[in-house]
């Protein structure tokens, strides 16, 4: 007797992730977070702003305008996830001096964009600058992606230099930047593998019948399942480590006066 629940994985992982999602902005607000972390805040907003907008608005709307809106909503939540390192960055070193923020950024940069630089094909200029619609939703599309893997590679980079001196600017182990930036380098090691081995299979797969060609797509289904999964987990991790105080603050009940 086989179950059928009338749910493919997508869904239920789409269903799963965006209650995860209002789940982590109830902590957020409700642990007063959001006043120490607006920006990581805002993110988790877009993220789940975008999921709800996948949800209702594909293919009920005429393609162009479907692509501008989600394209409208990808450069503006990468652009948010690059002032989130920003503001973790701030927030890990505070006490830093400029010297050590000057070299700190200079390598990070450095690092991350000779990565950027060598990461997938970049398309000829002419395509990019021609005076059409589709010219412009391509040059958004690129700075999405684009900003997108520049954000993952500066959390990765980021997350190692507060492992490695965060303790020495009071941004330790139990600490809400140091385990906030633990689940944000996590999504972003995953995003990055699933991403460069989609973007190997492209390039070497050549398939010659629809059976072949059906299986390079449940390849890259699989891909986007284990992604999001890793990217669930990293909600509950975040959920989990923001809802627990950080140590030497006080609680809530510890600032309640004692009755007499």
């Amino acid at each position: 007797m086989h179950f059928n629940s009338g749910f493919n994985v997508v869904q239920i992982l789409w269903a799963l992730t965006f209650a995860a999602l209002l789940v982590l902005l109830v902590v957020l607000l409700g642990r007063d977070r959001a006043k120490r972390f607006p920006w990581f805040t805002a993110s988790m907003v877009l993220v789940a702003l975008r999921l709800l907008a996948s949800r209702l608005l594909f293919g009920r709307m005429a393609p162009m305008t479907m692509s501008a809106i989600f394209l409208t909503l990808a450069v503006v939540a990468a652009t948010v996830s690059l002032i989130v390192v920003v503001e973790l960055a701030r927030r890990a070193f505070l006490g830093a001096s400029r010297r050590a923020w000057f070299i700190s950024t200079l390598v990070l940069l450095a690092a991350a964009g000779g990565v950027l630089a060598a990461w997938g094909p970049w398309p000829a200029w002419k395509t990019l600058t021609a005076d059409s619609a589709l010219a412009t939703l391509r040059l958004m599309q690129l700075y999405a992606q684009k900003a997108d893997v520049l954000a993952d590679l500066l959390a990765i980079g980021l997350t190692l230099l507060v492992v490695l001196f965060g303790r020495r600017f009071k941004a330790g182990w139990r600490s809400h930047t140091q385990q906030i930036l633990i689940g944000l380098s996590t999504g972003s090691i995953a995003q990055l593998a699933v991403r460069g081995i989609w973007q190997a299979i492209a390039l070497h797969a050549a398939p010659r019948s629809q059976a072949e060609y059906e299986h390079v797509m449940g390849l890259q289904e699989k891909l986007y399942n284990a992604n999001s999964l890793i990217y669930l987990a990293v909600i509950i991790w975040w959920i989990t480590c923001l809802w627990i105080d950080e140590p030497g603050t006080k609680s809530t009940q510890d600032e309640t006066p004692q009755a007499a």
